[in-house]
């Protein structure tokens, strides 16, 4: 082997085709600033000559980068570092979202069934109202269905009794008859509730009686009642109507009158001793005039 500053010479015994590799080779890693000045290859007989001239050694053809272009380190890995943060703020921002629908679409569905119950309670409470007025109108018109019933008997009763009167004179039969149905129609009034009370010989009370009169009596005490024109009644413990009473006085004391009796009487003898001279004065006074 021989060589100079200039050129190099290699002179050996290789294959065509791996002299055709390693062109190919060569030319993809050499980069556009480098020249490649020969390439000869001369095969005689088994051997083969090839002589290449370059402006630069083999070695300069596989040197790395200069510092100026490729990027720093730490900038790499601060670029993916704020990338690796982004996709998991990404990450953290997708969840949040998926949750946040999850809720809103609960709270719909809440929301939709609370305003569907809603809708059910105001047709309910509209059927009770419409339910509620219509019993209360036949209560009013039929509330009374179960007193008329038992007060029917009782008018029956005094049907009877007057046919029976128109038929035969016989008072004491049409007295027991009209007691018996008096009977009936209070018996009917109790079981409703209605009760009747006597107020005669009682404490005069403002609250369940109504004076109409006041008499003097001494057989009753003042303050009492003398007589009772109509009884009063409760129903189920609740006043209906007050007894109309006649209330008891105490009466006046006759000794009081004689007293003024006794003193008159001079009064009146006086003027029967003045009274005959009035007419001796009158004939007098008639003489001296004629």
């Amino acid at each position: 082997m021989a060589g100079s500053n200039d050129k190099s010479r290699i002179q050996t015994d290789i294959g065509q085709d791996v002299i055709d590799a390693a062109v190919r080779s060569v030319e993809r890693h050499m980069d556009d600033e480098d020249e490649v000045t020969v390439i000869e290859v001369e095969a005689s007989g088994p051997s083969t000559e090839v002589e290449a001239e370059a402006s630069a050694s083999p070695a300069d053809t596989t040197s790395p980068p200069s510092d100026a272009e490729a990027p720093p380190s730490e900038d790499v890995a601060a670029l993916r570092q704020e990338v690796e943060s982004l996709k998991a703020q990404l990450e953290f921002s997708q969840a949040k979202g998926r949750e946040t629908m999850e809720r809103l679409r609960e709270a719909h569905e809440r929301a939709k069934e609370a305003q569907e119950r809603t809708v059910r309670h105001a047709a309910d409470l509209e059927n009770y109202r419409k339910r509620a007025q219509k019993e209360k109108e036949e209560v009013q018109r039929f509330g009374s269905e179960k007193l008329l019933k038992d007060l029917l008997p009782v008018m029956d009763n005094l049907d009877r009794a007057i046919d029976a009167a128109a038929k035969s004179p016989d008072l004491d039969s049409f007295e027991k008859g009209v007691a018996m149905t008096r009977k009936s129609f209070e018996d009917a009034l109790g079981r409703h509730g209605v009760k009747g009370f006597s107020a005669k010989g009682q404490v005069f009370d403002p609250r369940v009686h109504e004076a109409i009169q006041q008499v003097e009596t001494a057989d009753v005490p003042a303050g009492h009642v003398a007589y009772e024109v109509v009884r009063g009644f409760y129903l189920n413990e609740r006043l209906v109507r007050p007894a109309m009473v006649v209330v008891a006085r105490a009466p006046a004391e006759p000794v009081a009158a004689a007293e003024p009796q006794a003193v008159a009487e001079p009064a009146t003898a006086t003027t029967d001793t003045e009274a005959p001279a009035a007419p001796a004065q009158s004939e007098n006074s008639s003489g001296g005039s004629q």
